[in-house]
């Protein structure tokens, strides 16, 4: 990474030395500004007199072996499509991404080695790591970076990095074709055609349109692999990539096998993930038998099993990961805000995350920007309060109240259960509620589609990134359909907007938009936990739960 001190750092120092900032917050903006971590780490210890904290040394690792790992496999063939993390962290072992944002939050380097920012952060130049090789031997360019961004982009494709990228790469542009209804069908193009630059083979420039501080992070977005341009996006048994690992066999719904290559950073010889399922007490059952040596995710109803079990330790984290009843906004009776924000006043938070997540986690408050987000702005309270949720029912014109049903998933267990939660506290709305429970892999074939539906989402380090991906207007994991432009405006405004204070201001904003017009219910955040074998090495809880294979190590049983 480079010293250079982009002239934005100033103000972050500013903020640090006035507590408006934190130093883990200042870490993660000098390092997203193209300072290193171990100078942004010694410039934050300066200031607050905390001293300088080294980063983690690797220590010596057994090498050798197999390690098993309990998660769902589903069919992989589309990495930039994908939509949930398990796809990911089977991809990950042999496909890398430009950065790599860690357990700490902090983003790094990783197919890039470096990373500059324009003084208006709508210039980032990106320099290719010398030693980013695909496995077969052949240099990682930047024309390979440039051709995966562009097919992300495409909206052909209908990747979600769309989402994240739109408001700073994008136009949107009329088809020349409409809808049923009459209205103007749009798409996406690059806003121009300098937008996306290889200047040589080393030096990938992005041009945006908007200002844009997160970009080094939307770069580590799940989906965002950097996949083998000659396999046009595709991705299976024997894809070539630039990790360790290679894809030796895969079996949808019962098991992936990555192989170590030789000359790649590593420690084991193979990691064998093991599709157990849905049923979260036949996982614990093979971790306490030893048939898996770690899952992926642990169930909130299974955390005393596997804290009781002695050959296993516990990682936990605190996180933005949560899930939303989400209402289709184009879909009666939902596209009615008055309809929506009932909804929201007819769940009790609090009393949901005790039913369904054991209150391990935090309430939500309807509007997906979490405490642990820099960006927070704190809102007050969204009461329970089914009777004014009765009298804005009757205001839409639903005097006798709404039939309603709602589309969930058995795995975890805990999202059924907050669905029936919430199910019972509407009744007293007059909301007649019927729950549809899917099985996983049908409710990801619909899960955009149906009209009201619980999605899980992940943990992301930024408030503004959800809000993107989520509910920003014609972008494809806008699963409700939601469209506001002055919400929109906001979420653009944010991104380009490095000061923590003034960002968290215009994330009040969008908050309050969320809370009165937006088309979720969310009613708790959960912290959460994997277990693993105490042989197994180098393993750190992401918060996104990702899996990094060479970082995992097993000693002999």
């Amino acid at each position: 990474m480079i010293e250079k001190e982009h002239k934005l750092i100033g103000k972050l120092r500013e903020q640090l030395a006035d507590k408006t900032m934190d130093r883990r917050e200042f870490v993660r903006y000098a390092t997203l500004l193209g300072l290193s971590a171990p100078a942004a780490y010694m410039m934050a210890g300066k200031i607050t007199g905390e001293g300088f904290v080294p980063e983690a040394q690797a220590q010596d690792m057994p090498k050798g072996g197999t390690i098993r790992i309990a998660m769902r496999i589903p069919k992989l063939e589309d990495p930039h499509t994908f939509s949930w993390v398990y796809d990911s962290n089977v991809v990950r072992q042999v496909c890398g991404y430009l950065t790599r944002t860690g357990a700490d939050n902090i983003t790094r380097p990783h197919l890039a080695s470096k990373w500059e920012a324009s003084e208006d952060l709508k210039t980032w130049t990106f320099t290719i790591a010398d030693d980013a090789m695909w496995q077969d031997g052949k240099p990682f360019t930047a024309e390979d970076a440039a051709w995966n961004i562009k097919h992300c982009l495409d909206p052909k494709v209908g990747s979600s990095v769309i989402g994240l990228m739109k408001g700073y790469m994008l136009n949107e542009v009329d088809t020349g074709t409409k809808d049923d209804a009459g209205n103007a069908v749009m798409t996406t193009e690059l806003w121009s055609p300098d937008a996306i630059q290889a200047k040589d083979a080393k030096t990938l420039v992005l041009n945006l349109k908007e200002p844009q501080v997160a970009v080094p992070e939307h770069f580590f977005h799940y989906p965002f692999l950097m996949l083998n341009p000659a396999d046009g996006g595709k991705f299976g048994v024997g894809s070539i990539g630039t990790g360790s690992f290679s894809l030796a066999e895969l079996e949808v719904g019962r098991k992936a096998v990555m192989k170590r290559i030789a000359d790649r950073p590593g420690f084991v010889d193979e990691i064998v993930f093991v599709d157990l399922g849905d049923n979260p007490s036949a996982v614990a059952a093979a971790l306490a038998s030893k048939q898996v040596d770690g899952i992926y995710q642990g169930n909130i109803e299974q955390f005393d099993i596997y804290k009781a079990m002695e050959h296993v330790n516990i990682h936990e984290a605190v996180t933005a990961q949560t899930a939303v009843a989400r209402m289709r906004s184009d879909a009666k009776p939902f596209d009615n805000p008055k309809v929506r924000k009932a909804m929201r006043m007819a769940t009790d938070p609090a009393k949901t995350l005790q039913i369904a997540h054991k209150g391990v986690g935090a309430p939500a408050e309807h509007h997906h920007v979490s405490p642990v987000h820099p960006d927070y702005f704190q809102l007050a309270p969204m009461p329970y309060d089914p009777e004014g949720a009765k009298k804005l029912l009757a205001e839409a014109g639903f005097p006798d109240g709404i039939d309603v049903e709602i589309a969930c998933k058995p795995d975890p267990s805990w999202e059924q259960a907050a669905v029936e939660a919430m199910a019972e506290q509407w009744k007293a709305a007059g909301i007649r509620p019927k729950i549809n429970v899917l099985p996983s892999n049908k409710f990801w074939e619909v899960w955009t589609q149906v009209p009201f539906g619980f999605t899980e989402w992940t943990h992301r380090p930024l408030g503004f990134m959800v809000l993107a991906l989520a509910y920003r207007t014609g972008v494809p994991w806008n699963e409700s359909g939601y469209s506001n432009k002055e919400f929109d405006d906001l979420l653009s405004k944010a991104e380009g907007t490095v000061d923590v204070k003034a960002r968290s201001e215009i994330l009040g904003k969008l908050e309050t938009i969320m809370q009165e017009d937006g088309p979720i219910v969310q009613p708790l955040w959960r912290s959460v936990y994997a277990a693993y074998d105490k042989r197994v090495q180098g393993f750190q809880v992401h918060p996104t739960l990702y899996i990094f294979g060479e970082d995992l190590a097993i000693q002999p049983a």
